[in-house]
C-alpha cells in the first residue's frame, strides 16, 4: 500500500512540477518531491 501511494503522490507532484515551473526548476524539485512522496507514504503513519 506504501508503494501506491508514494508513487500515486510522486507522480501528481511531479507532473505539477512540470506543468507550473521552467523546465530546470521542474528537474530540479524532482529530489524534494521525491523525499516529501516517500515522508508522505512511509513515516507520516497517514495509511
Amino acid at each position: 500500500m506504501e508503494r501506491k501511494i508514494f508513487w500515486m503522490v510522486f507522480t501528481v507532484l511531479g507532473l505539477v512540477a512540470d506543468f507550473l515551473l521552467p523546465i530546470w526548476w521542474g528537474l530540479a524539485s524532482t529530489i524534494p518531491i521525491a523525499y516529501f512522496a516517500w515522508w508522505v507514504a512511509y513515516r507520516s503513519e497517514w495509511f
